[in-house]
This record gives C-alpha cells, sequence and structure tokens, in this order.
C-alpha cells in the first residue's frame, strides 16, 4: 500500500472515531434535577447540595451531571416530596419530618425529642436498620432516600419575650415542624411549619411569636437576632437527618456506575454537611458568649423541659398504637437506643477525667 495513502486514511479515520467518540459521550451524559426544599445560596445546607452536585459529575467524568434548584425555582419548598414522587423532578434535598403528614413513622427518621443525638443515628441507620426501614416505607411512594447531612442539636429557638415559667409558653405561635411541633403543641404552642425563607419577616412582622430554625451557624445568618432577642438551648432535635432522595424508578434506570457515585457522594456530602455544622455552630457559639450580638442567651425553665418530655412520650405511645409502620421504626429505636445510650454515656465521664487531670484548660 502507498505510505501516504496509508497516512491520509488512518487520519481520515481517526478524526471519524474521534468525532463518533464525542458524540457517543454527549449522548450517553445523564442529567438529573434535583429539587431543595431551601434556598441553594443557604450556607452548608444549600452550599452542601450544589458541592453534592460537582463532585457527582468529578466522580462520573462529565457523565452524570445533577442540576440544583433553590426552593420555589421549580417546586415549592415543601412540595418536593409529591414533585419527586410522581417523577416531576429526579432528586430533593429535604428533611424526612416534613413529610409525617404522608407518613407519621417518617418524622423518627430526622430525630425527635429527647432522643438520639447524631454519634447515635449514624450506626442506627448503618447497622440496626434504620436506612432499611426508611427505603422500605420511602419505596411506597417511589423514592429511595439516602442521608443527605446532619444538623447536630438543634438550639431551642428565638422568642420576642422571655420565658421565665411553663405558663409563658401558652398560646405562643412558633415555627416548629416534626415531632417537636407536636410535642410543643401539647405544653400550649401553637406550631406553625412554614419554609425557611419566610421565617425571618413572619417573626418581624407578628405573624408568629418564636421560631427554631437550626443553630447559631444559621440563625445568625438569618438574622433572627434582630427581631427576636431571647435564644434557648434546645432538645426537641437533638440531631436532625436531612436527606438527598430520589425518584425510585429514576434512580434504578440509572447504569450500576452512575448509582454507585451517587451513593458515595451523598455519604461525602453527609459528612461534609455535619462537620461543618459543627464547626460553624462552635464558633458562632463562642461569639454569642462574648457578646458580639445582643442576645439573651439561656436555658428553657425546668418546668417547660418536664412538660415537654411529658408529652413527647404520650405522642410516641399514642402514634405506635395508631401507625403499625410508626410502631414498626419505634420498637427499632428501643430496642437498639438504650444500649447504645449507655456507651454515650460513657463520653461525659471521660471529658470530665480530663479537666480534671489538667489535659483541657478554660
Amino acid at each position: 500500500m502507498d505510505r501516504r495513502k496509508f497516512l491520509k486514511s488512518a487520519a481520515v479515520g481517526g478524526v471519524a472515531t474521534a468525532a463518533f467518540t464525542t458524540n457517543l459521550y454527549a449522548r450517553s451524559t445523564k442529567r438529573l434535577k434535583v429539587c431543595l426544599s431551601w434556598p441553594k445560596t443557604l450556607p452548608i445546607m444549600g452550599e452542601g447540595a450544589l458541592w453534592f452536585a460537582k463532585r457527582v459529575e468529578e466522580l462520573s467524568g462529565g457523565s452524570l451531571k445533577i442540576h440544583i434548584y433553590g426552593a420555589n425555582e421549580l417546586v415549592p419548598a415543601l412540595q418536593v416530596f409529591d414533585a419527586c414522587s410522581k417523577g416531576l423532578i429526579d432528586g430533593f434535598h429535604s428533611g424526612p419530618y416534613y413529610w409525617k403528614g404522608k407518613n407519621m413513622a417518617f418524622a423518627l427518621f430526622s430525630s425527635f425529642p429527647f432522643g438520639m443525638v447524631a454519634d447515635e443515628l449514624e450506626p442506627w441507620f448503618d447497622f440496626a436498620g434504620g436506612m432499611d426501614l426508611w427505603r422500605k416505607l420511602y419505596a411506597r411512594y417511589n423514592l429511595i432516600p439516602f442521608k443527605g447531612g446532619n444538623t447536630g442539636n438543634q438550639m431551642g429557638g428565638w422568642f420576642r419575650k422571655p420565658i421565665k415559667s411553663l405558663a409563658d409558653m401558652k398560646g405562643l405561635k412558633m415555627r416548629i415542624p416534626g415531632l417537636g411541633g407536636e410535642m410543643m403543641a401539647r405544653i400550649g404552642v401553637k406550631p406553625v411549619n412554614i419554609p425557611g425563607g419566610e421565617i425571618y419577616t413572619a417573626l418581624e412582622r407578628g405573624v408568629i411569636d418564636a421560631t427554631e430554625w437550626v443553630g447559631p451557624s444559621l440563625d445568625l445568618i438569618m438574622g433572627f437576632e434582630k427581631v427576636a432577642k431571647y435564644y434557648y438551648t434546645g432538645w426537641h432535635e437533638p440531631g436532625s437527618i436531612l436527606e438527598m432522595t430520589f425518584n425510585k424508578r429514576k434512580f434504578s434506570s440509572l447504569a450500576k456506575e452512575h448509582q454507585a457515585i451517587i451513593e458515595a457522594a451523598t455519604k461525602e456530602m453527609h459528612a461534609r454537611i455535619f462537620s461543618q455544622f459543627q464547626y460553624q455552630n462552635a464558633v458562632k457559639l463562642q461569639e454569642l458568649l462574648n457578646g458580639k450580638y445582643d442576645v439573651v442567651l439561656g436555658n428553657f425553665p425546668d418546668d417547660v423541659k418536664k412538660a415537654a418530655k411529658k408529652a413527647i412520650i404520650s405522642i410516641l405511645q399514642e402514634y405506635s398504637a395508631k401507625s403499625k409502620d410508626f410502631a414498626m421504626v419505634y420498637d427499632n429505636i428501643k430496642s437498639f437506643f438504650p444500649e447504645m445510650r449507655k456507651w454515650t454515656d460513657t463520653l461525659p465521664k471521660w471529658y470530665l477525667d480530663t479537666r480534671d487531670s489538667g489535659i483541657i484548660v478554660d
């Protein structure tokens, strides 16, 4: 064969192959739409979802791309569950307790008052059946959930007036979702469930008298200290799980490689969000303690805590009697929680020992 003809033919073939490969790659790129229950510009949670999308694209070499839509951009903040279930969107980033109206048991997957802290929730999900139960119940709605972050222990909320006794809680309109809201209702509060983006205006205008959100890391960004001066520590959400949930049929249709990438990226995002919350909450709490903000920081009175604990016990018992799903999840938690808490309780003993020895200095 003539050498020049061979080289020319090879070059043409190479260009054709490159073009074919490029076109095939373009056609094979999968794109998913994921909506949030908060603005995508919201630090930690919104930014965490954007980081997740970037990480998925990196891990997939660009063959899987996720477009993130903030609250109300494509779907109203608290309608993402239904939209994803119907296949109108491919996924959402939110919190399971928002959907307790669908199934009471969903609230247990976030956390419940006086329940498991973040370090206890993790092994429950991963090794004690929590994730299996969550996916079993969500499958009825054509959904498959992944852990999408943990806020850690949340603060008890911002109040326009001081809480000196249980009587001061009576009749207060407070933004608080999930089982925490149910508990507050039992002690006289009027719970309201509104999206995060609407809380400040509602508090400023007196539509609500109090609100909980997350912790100092995000609460101070929201500016709640400008309209409510009294900030209380809390026990209503000791370790709230967030979710990155997908339409189950859509997820199942993805290549196994893409499914594995989503699972890996959600785990990274989950750990990243929890770590960032812990860090930023510590930084902002110190600013509060140093007097940077005109805020009165305190604990709820003992009679409020006592009434709240009594209320949540009644709620858990009543819901278990009403709902087989709730009972199934709660029974699983009860079989795991006591042993886990015995281990958790060793931490204060260790911590106090180190303080006494001078290893930790104030």
